[in-house]
């Protein structure tokens, strides 16, 4: 197997190895300047406690609590991703129904709503627990993200409860 090894100034070195298997591999540098890297921002969150949510109305769910945040980009319920590209975002909560109606998640982008999860109509008491996932687009600079949610069976409720319950995530999956 061959390699080439590229030393640093002071410390440290890359190796690019091929593998020991028949075939030609191919790696696609951007024509850009600056840094490549494999690590992009990644964050992952969640409530301790219910967010109380109104009747047809969306209530942005409240995350007060991390599991990590890669690059120190979440904060008040809100991820503001300070390098420019596509983000895998993900949310999950729980609502306990008791009457007829819907509840939902909703992926919203500088306070607009972006993208709707999964709408899970109830006919009967019920807990449900309701998705939401996109890819989305952040410039890196004054784009964010939040989580809503929707119910439209009471009053009012609670979304989410724990950290199992309630969860807010996200990833990098291709800088620009």
């Amino acid at each position: 197997m061959s390699s080439v090894v590229i030393s640093g100034d002071t410390s440290g070195a890359i190796t690019l190895a091929a593998p020991a298997v028949a075939g030609t591999n191919t790696i696609n540098l951007p024509a850009r300047t600056g840094n490549i890297s494999m690590d992009g921002p990644a964050f992952s969150v969640y409530g301790s406690s219910l967010t109380t949510a109104a009747q047809n109305t969306f209530t942005k769910i409240t995350y007060d609590s991390e599991d990590f945040d890669t690059n120190s980009n979440f904060a008040s319920s809100r991820f503001t991703p300070t390098v420019a590209g596509y983000y895998n975002i993900q949310a999950y909560m729980y609502a306990s129904v008791t009457a007829s109606g819907g509840v939902f998640a909703s992926i919203f982008k500088n306070g607009s709503r972006y993208c709707d999860g999964t709408s899970l109509p109830v006919t009967s008491p019920n807990d449900v627990v309701v998705v939401v996932s996109a890819v989305v687009y952040c410039n890196g600079s004054t784009d964010y993200i939040e989580i809503y949610g929707y119910q439209g069976y009471a009053a009012s409720t609670g979304l989410g409860s724990n950290n199992y319950l309630r969860k807010f995530c996200g990833n990098l999956v291709r800088a620009t």
